[in-house]
């Protein structure tokens, strides 16, 4: 009874832990250019004394959704979508160069570019200051140009360009903060095929309906484990009375 309980309990451990990934992703549901995580779980049949023939489930990392989410129009001038395939290139908390989809960009204090979630926008040069300035405009191809203060609407000034790449889908992988990296861990070159669209912002690509219904074939997964291990202890109960009957 006991490797029948063992068997229950590493099923409802992965049950909860598949809760625990869709939870996080219907939390970001509404998270501007968030990809959706897959959690899936192998059967790894357990070797030792005896016949092996008791199965355990093992978590497997399954990475990402890289699909894309939709595209809306907000008419904010700093905010920007990427036109098809490809990436913004970020400076990671670490310092390290990865990759988002979320341009929902704002000027700091310091005069730094940087998305919602703080990381600062990498240009030709490293992360991206812009000076004060009386106007800014996104190119369709990243480049930033401003008008200095006090000069006419004519005199605009290429400042910098955004980093925007493309690097193969199949090389990237998503790191705990949410961004993609090459699995090199390498940065890489700009990919002057990759546009954006100025005043729109990408949304999350999870589906809020299908991830609902998933949390509920869960919570009934978890609740059969549990049932399992309950019948278990029932059934060693029984047996432990027969054996003092006997």
């Amino acid at each position: 009874m006991d490797r029948m309980i063992f068997v229950a309990m590493s099923g409802a451990k992965e049950a909860m832990t598949a809760q625990a990934v869709n939870s996080n992703n219907l939390a970001n549901a509404g998270t501007t250019g968030f990809k959706a995580d897959f959690q899936t779980s192998l059967s790894q049949q357990v070797y030792g004394p005896g016949h092996p023939s008791r199965v355990y489930a093992t978590a497997q990392d399954s990475g990402a959704d890289l699909n894309k989410g939709s595209i809306i129009s907000t008419g904010r001038e700093l905010d920007m979508a990427i036109n098809g395939e490809g990436w913004f290139a970020v400076q990671a908390k670490d310092g390290t160069e990865a990759f988002t989809r979320a341009g929902d960009f704002h000027i700091d204090t310091l005069g730094r570019l940087k998305n919602g979630a703080g990381h600062s926008v990498l240009g030709n040069k490293g992360p991206i200051s812009i000076p004060q300035h009386a106007a800014i405009n996104f190119g369709s191809d990243g480049t930033i140009s401003i008008q200095p203060l006090g000069d006419t609407p004519e005199t605009m000034v290429v400042l910098d360009r955004i980093k925007l790449v493309n690097p193969p889908l199949e090389q990237l992988q998503k790191g705990m903060d949410g961004l993609m990296r090459l699995e090199s861990g390498k940065p890489t070159k700009p990919d002057a095929g990759v546009s954006m669209i100025a005043g729109s912002l990408e949304q999350s690509n999870v589906n809020s309906v299908t991830s609902m219904v998933k949390m509920i074939e869960l919570a009934r997964s978890y609740e059969a484990h549990i049932k399992m291990m309950q019948t278990a202890e029932e059934n060693d109960r029984a047996a432990a009375q027969i054996i003092q009957m006997s």
